[in-house]
Parts: C-alpha cells; structure tokens; sequence
C-alpha cells in the first residue's frame, strides 16, 4: 500500500464493490491464477468491465480493456487485485494499461505473488498513470485468503463436508438420503466452486456417486475426480469408472498389482504414492503432488475413516457439518460419524449458515 492513505469517494466503493463481485463470480473456476474483477470507468459511468477467464486466461484487466468500446482515455480502472507486471503465458496486465491510455489505477491489495507484489504502482506511475491502493483491503484481503493460502504454502486449500443425522449416523442402509434437498443444492455448489472433488475407493464403491455438479448449467464446471485406492480395487462397473479419462480422474495407488495397473492406466491418470506402516497414504505428498497439476481447491466428500483422519491431521482449511433433524434407524448396517469430537475439538472457529436449508442445520468450522 502507499505510504500515505489514499482518500476514495462513496463512488470509488461501490466500483470496487462491483470489481469484487466479478472476482466472486469466478472463484474457483480459473485454474492457477486468482479471480480478479475489473471495472473501468470514464465521467463517473461505467464503460467496461472484465473478469478472469476460465481456466486463468486472459486477464480481468485485460479482458476489460478489450471489452471497452470508447476512448479510454481519461478514465478509471478499479482491479481488486494489484494488476500482473511480469511476462509469463501472456503479456502483462500493466503493458495493456499503460497502452490504453487509462489515466487512473486503483487496486485493492498486494498479490503476494513476488513476480508483482509491490512493483505494479512504480511502473505505472512511472508512465504518469495515477496509482491508489487500500480500498475495501480488509473485505478483500479475506476473499483472496485462498489464493493466498496456495501461493505461501505451495498446497490446495482443502473443504471438507459429511452429512449427518440427528443421531449421528452418516449411513444405515434402507435410508439413502439423510438431508433435504436445499441442502443438496449447497453440495452441488462446492463442486462447483472447487477444481478437484477427492474420495475413497471404499465409498466410491459402495455409494457409487457420480461426484459432478447438477445445478443447472454448470455441469461443465464439474471437478477432477482424485480418488485414494491403494491396491486399485475400484469397481471399473461404477459411473466413475465409466466417465473416466486420462484428464478427469486421478488415481493414487501404492500396493496394487502390475496386471490392475496396465488395466487402470489406459483410462486414469494413476500415480504411485507412498504410504506409512498402517497402509494409508501421506496425505501431505498427495496434496503437494497435487498442487504441482494444477490443483487449487479441493473439496473431500470422503465416508467416516477419511474424513475422521483428516480432521485428526487438520488437513482441512474450512469443514461443513450437514446436520439433519430425521433420527435414522439403526439396521443389521450402520455407521456412526466418528469425527465429530474431534470436530469439535480441533476446529473452535465455527458458524452457522443463515440461509434458508430448511430444518437442516449447515455449521462451517474454519481452521
């Protein structure tokens, strides 16, 4: 930020308030680089606006720039992030800038990116363009807390989730469905905000989910399915295995035959990783591996012994609790939610969502 605090008008607020917006929308849906928004405006009336592409390119600045069908000169970009000044895949969003002849930058925070961090402000200024920082930093420092999570710590930012009944069953068989159907809704929109869904084999084959998005439209924007299958003992009947190929799915394997391995690999990405002396994975080596593919956010819809041992290691970054009202029955087959001590216990930041889910009650625990 500037040495000297930057005065903005009820304007400049509600603009960034649009460029965050933008951002928002496309959380989760840009690959490796974080979701900017972008607003640029000319005599106080808004000329153009641009987001992050799908997939991470191009840029929101320069899809704004791009966008805008009148004179940009004389007027005012508003960027809830600092605007990229490196050469990578693309030119950089400060070349674009300075060429369109905008007269104002502001921007909200630093990314801690240290290709950019801090250098933006001095090349435009440079080139006469006024340049002001801070505005909305602390809303927006916290919509970026992913992103800057990925970059610090070279991980995914991982979510988790379990559905549970009144007496904390997540299963008993006769009884398929344990919450409503807005709550449904709410699953569906993690996957659709997350690149990458992980699972076991164990529950894969017993549920045989389909793990995409169906909220309407999106299913293109369903995630990568990474599933933990040490000896790969997946069903190849199951609708995973069917809709599987080389760029959706992702199996980690360890202890598995050669002949399942010639099997597996014509259709998934399989990778061998280590596991420890109880035969369960390094769950830090996977998420590093993972992070190096590409992977930025990762919801685990896993049964009761992943989830229970992710919530043990704090492996999450943020958890949601589905809690329904309906006390389910307990049959010859059942099973009780292991880690809700432990929940409660390792994750004291915690929340209840106030939208509408019905008698359902949704708590999100943060790390």
């Amino acid at each position: 930020m500037s040495t000297k605090k930057d005065k903005f008008s009820i304007n400049d607020k509600l603009y960034m308030e649009l460029a965050l917006d933008l951002a928002n929308a496309r959380k989760g849906l840009t690959g490796t680089n974080p979701s900017v928004g972008c607003v640029i405006v000319k005599n106080d009336q808004i000329i153009s606006i641009g987001q992050t592409s799908f997939k991470g390119r191009p840029h929101a600045e320069f899809n704004a720039i791009k966008n805008c069908y009148e004179d940009l000169k004389g007027s005012k970009m508003y960027v809830s992030l600092e605007p990229c000044c490196h050469h990578g895949l693309s030119a950089p969003c400060t070349s674009a800038i300075i060429n369109s002849k905008i007269s104002e930058v502001i921007y909200s925070i630093k990314d801690i990116d240290k290709r950019v961090r801090g250098k933006t402000k001095s090349i435009l200024s440079k080139k006469n363009i006024i340049v002001k920082t801070g505005l909305l930093s602390n809303k927006i420092s916290k919509f970026y807390e992913t992103y800057f999570y990925n970059r610090k710590n070279q991980l995914p930012f991982v979510t988790g989730k379990i559905a549970i009944s009144k007496n904390d069953l997540i299963y008993s068989k006769g009884n398929k469905r344990i919450t409503n159907t807005t709550s449904d809704k709410l699953t569906h929109y993690l996957r659709y905000k997350n690149d990458s869904i992980m699972i076991s084999y164990k529950t894969l084959n017993k549920d045989n989910p389909r793990l995409d998005c169906r909220l309407r439209k999106l299913k293109k924007f369903s995630p990568k399915r990474i599933i933990l299958d040490n000896k790969l003992n997946l069903s190849l009947k199951s609708y995973i295995s069917k809709t599987a190929n080389r760029k959706n799915t992702i199996i980690f394997y360890n202890e598995a035959e050669n002949s399942k391995v010639n099997i597996f690999k014509k259709n998934f990405t399989i990778i061998k990783s280590k596991i420890n002396k109880n035969k369960k994975f390094d769950i830090m080596i996977i998420m590093k591996k993972l992070y190096k593919m590409g992977c930025r956010n990762i919801l685990v819809e896993g049964g009761n012994i992943l989830t229970s041992d992710f919530l043990k290691k704090r492996f999450f970054n943020q958890f949601y609790l589905f809690r329904s009202p309906k006390k389910i029955s307990i049959l010859n087959e059942f099973k009780k939610f292991e880690g809700l001590n432990v929940l409660n216990k390792k994750y004291k930041n915690k929340h209840k969502l106030k939208s509408n889910f019905g008698k359902d009650n949704v708590m999100l625990y943060i790390k």
